[in-house]
């Protein structure tokens, strides 16, 4: 099958998406990122949503590139789809794959937002430790200023990819492989005090007990942990998260999935000091092994 055929049927798959959510789906604002980044998509691809208190928060895909492409934020100023950023943190894929073994890189792509955030993906079979990244010399101060805390927690040599989100002027470090000690109810109670959060809610608390990532969001230049979020891989259409936002369920049951079987749903749960939500991530396409994660918003 060509390319443009491809991502013909990837723009049906968006609209699809989109419309069991209503939001609208312009093609002038989709349609340029795929034919942009068309010959640079790779598996998986991943429907994102957010939902607060009943309120759907928007509708972002996500698609992988390979490290031969390069910086993605790079990919997309070549291309025209986003302006120059006069940042340090720029430099922080390039700094990182000089230093690193990358798998995959990543864009998240906002149905009405446009470019909000690029990823870099370490090897599931070769997680990164914190001293080490934290000597990264573009590396933003919210890593290096918390890596005894990190540790103290267990999560050295578990850091399996890093997001910079253009939109927000956010960044995320995601944990993976957790343990249930990891996430046991004192140990999290501990962490989200250490960081300056509340106490999440009885119905969040048990749905972090089931989580195997979790990704703290700093701001590019403040230390300060913004929010946490921890999220767990199912098939399972109904997890926790569904029974507190239904509208979550009705996604992860009728999204459009390219792939025999069950479809692969990643449900996570956010808290910050003015609020807790939810998220989904549904995939659309899948490679082996599919990564483990959801994107981090708001």
């Amino acid at each position: 099958m060509s390319e443009k055929a491809n991502i013909e049927r990837l723009y049906a798959a968006v609209q699809e998406a989109a419309g069991l959510l209503e939001i609208p789906c312009s093609r002038d604002s989709v349609w340029p990122a795929l034919t942009a980044f068309q010959d640079a998509i790779i598996s998986p691809t991943v429907f994102n949503m957010v939902c607060s208190g009943g309120r759907v928060g928007g509708l972002s895909f996500d698609f992988m590139m390979s490290p031969a492409d390069g910086d993605p934020y790079d990919f997309a100023l070549s291309r025209g789809l986003v302006d120059e950023v006069n940042h340090p943190i720029r430099a922080l894929f390039a700094d990182i794959q000089a230093r690193f073994p990358v798998q995959t890189f990543g864009v998240d792509y906002g149905i009405t937002s446009g470019f909000n955030k690029a990823y870099v993906f370490f090897p599931l079979g070769d997680l990164q430790g914190l001293e080490k990244l934290a000597a990264v010399p573009s590396m933003p101060p919210g890593l290096t200023e918390h890596v005894s805390s990190f540790a103290r927690y267990g999560l050295d040599g578990k850091v399996s990819a890093l997001a910079i989100d253009y939109a927000r002027r956010t960044w995320n470090v995601y944990f993976n492989g957790l343990s249930p000690d990891h996430v046991e109810r004192g140990a999290v109670q501990s962490m989200l005090r250490e960081f300056g959060l509340p106490e999440a809610s009885a119905q969040l608390t048990e749905f972090i007990e089931t989580s195997s990532a979790l990704y703290p969001t700093f701001s590019w230049d403040s230390s300060k942990v913004e929010r946490i979020c921890f999220s767990t891989r199912t098939t399972d259409p109904a997890a926790l998260p569904a029974r507190i936002e239904p509208k979550l369920e009705k996604f992860a049951r009728s999204v459009p999935h390219a792939y025999e079987g069950d479809r692969v749903l990643v449900y996570a749960g956010a808290l910050s000091r003015s609020e807790e939500y939810y998220k989904l991530a549904a995939y659309h396409q899948v490679a082996s092994p599919a990564h483990e994660r959801v994107r981090p918003t708001n």
